[in-house]
């Protein structure tokens, strides 16, 4: 077992300067890392293909690992999703969007078959994408994204916004705006606003129809 600060972790055994800077990687992150971040912390890739020989890590995805034996941490697979973008060479952070941040938010029924995460416009994936996941591609402003349970993931606000751009059915647009309203993820100027928005879209749909 190993102590850090309050919190007691069972590990196998391994060099105990390097368990800790990989600890510290890893521990708001559900335990996953990637090579991009071993990279960045000076840390020997060599040395985590030991470890996962000894099976004290574990291969998610290319570039994504996890410690084995840390403790399981909600919304694993959407922290996953987030670190695989940063797998890569050039690795960048994804942020939960779209209907998994609708979801993760708890503001629909919205149950969508992938994982949404938004990327910049610059990122180019240079490997097969999973096919649990999907890839959007949005310059974010730093305001409309926050962090949720250690989930990078746009904001209630820009989750709304997005989910009607991407054509999401107005029913769980309206639902959404509420819940959010209701649990108070949303202010009432936003929820305002985004209800305005919404039907203006519909009238303006209306009118390129007719």
């Amino acid at each position: 077992m190993w102590t850090n600060g309050d919190k007691t972790v069972p590990f196998v055994q391994m060099p105990s300067a390097l368990q800790q800077r990989l600890y510290a990687l890893a521990e708001d992150q559900g335990g996953y890392f990637t090579t991009s971040q071993v990279r960045g912390a000076g840390i020997d890739h060599h040395a985590i293909l030991k470890m996962r020989r000894r099976g004290v890590v574990e291969r998610i995805s290319r570039g994504v690992y996890r410690l084995v034996q840390f403790p399981p941490v909600p919304h694993g697979q959407e922290l996953e999703a987030t670190l695989w973008p940063a797998g890569g060479r050039y690795g960048v952070r994804g942020i939960l969007s779209h209907e998994s941040a609708l979801r993760l938010w708890e503001l629909s029924d919205a149950s969508p078959p992938r994982l949404h995460i938004t990327v910049p416009r610059r990122y180019r994936v240079r490997r097969a994408v999973p096919r649990y996941l999907r890839i959007h591609y949005t310059d974010l402003a730093r305001a409309d994204a926050t962090n949720y349970e250690g989930v990078p993931i746009t904001t209630p606000r820009r989750t709304v916004i997005d989910c009607a751009e991407a054509g999401l059915a107005p029913r769980l647009l309206r639902q959404a705006i509420a819940d959010g309203r209701r649990a108070g993820r949303l202010t009432r100027r936003e929820a305002d606003a985004l209800l305005s928005a919404l039907r203006r879209r519909r009238l303006a749909s209306a009118g390129a129809k007719a």
